[in-house]
């Protein structure tokens, strides 16, 4: 029986500052494959040659990868500073409808920094555009020298609340993670839970109220050695579990149908 379509939602990309591709980091693909167990595709997110409704068709579930650009403050009703940084507005335009028709249908999603900001505003949340400009929190950006291993090393502690979803899928209510995030929620929408946060009271860990799916999102980068992290792993076993008791659902639909 093939595996589950995990669509991944890509990045646009320059290579050699000249040719534009659509990209998505092979630790993620590698995490939906070998720790997910599904399907992992590539999804080029530009209305120009997608629509939400063909993702929702064609996948099963989907992974809300990071990126560089930044949710446009527009989405959320601010205003832009040089603060918020670069944008994607075609990446806007298919990731917040498509978070929310997942959320109506529970087609399952794992948003994941940039995806995490995507579902809290897709949600009615509100961003600060720099966390560490904030009085008491951390910088909560990457290192900007140093190896792969040193950028995506483990930074701090995240607490989850008790009997929690993620302390369910996790098995523990403190985990250590990795940090490359400069923005961070504001305020919360109304279906947003904040179900962790780092030392510093920056929310990391949310997912929808009273969704059908799964939809846990976090701020750090889980699919960073996500076979061997115990705290990744888990993330994405769980999220391959979800996206193949969808994917067995919509498979029974059509005979249920013809009964």
């Amino acid at each position: 029986m093939r595996r589950p379509v995990v669509g991944i939602i890509g990045n646009q990309h320059m290579i050699n500052d000249t040719y534009e591709v659509h990209a998505g980091g092979s630790m993620t693909s590698d995490a939906v494959a070998n720790v997910s167990n599904c399907l992992p595709l590539l999804i080029p997110s530009d209305p120009r040659y997608v629509s939400v409704d063909e993702l929702l068709d064609v996948c099963d579930g989907f992974v809300l990868t990071g990126g560089r650009p930044n949710v446009h403050p527009e989405e959320y009703g601010h205003e832009e500073t040089p603060a918020h940084g670069d944008f994607d507005r075609c990446r806007d335009a298919i990731t917040l409808p498509l978070v929310r028709k997942c959320v109506e249908s529970g087609q399952p999603f794992f948003g994941i920094c940039r995806g995490y900001q995507e579902v809290a505003v897709a949600m009615g949340s509100t961003l600060h555009p720099e966390i560490r400009d904030l009085p008491g929190r951390d910088n909560h950006r990457m290192p900007p020298e140093g190896t792969l291993e040193e950028k995506f090393a483990m930074r701090h502690v995240v607490t989850v609340s008790e009997g929690g979803p993620f302390e369910q899928v996790l098995g523990a209510r403190e985990v250590m993670t990795n940090s490359l995030h400069g923005q961070g929620i504001c305020n919360a929408g109304e279906r947003v839970v904040i179900d962790g946060y780092a030392p510093d009271g920056t929310p990391e860990a949310i997912y929808v109220k009273d969704a059908p799916g799964f939809t846990l999102s976090v701020q750090w980068h889980p699919e960073w050695q996500a076979g061997l992290d115990p705290v990744s792993r888990p993330l994405f076993e769980a999220f391959g579990d979800a996206v193949r008791a969808w994917a067995e659902e919509r498979r029974a639909m059509p005979m249920l149908k013809s009964a």
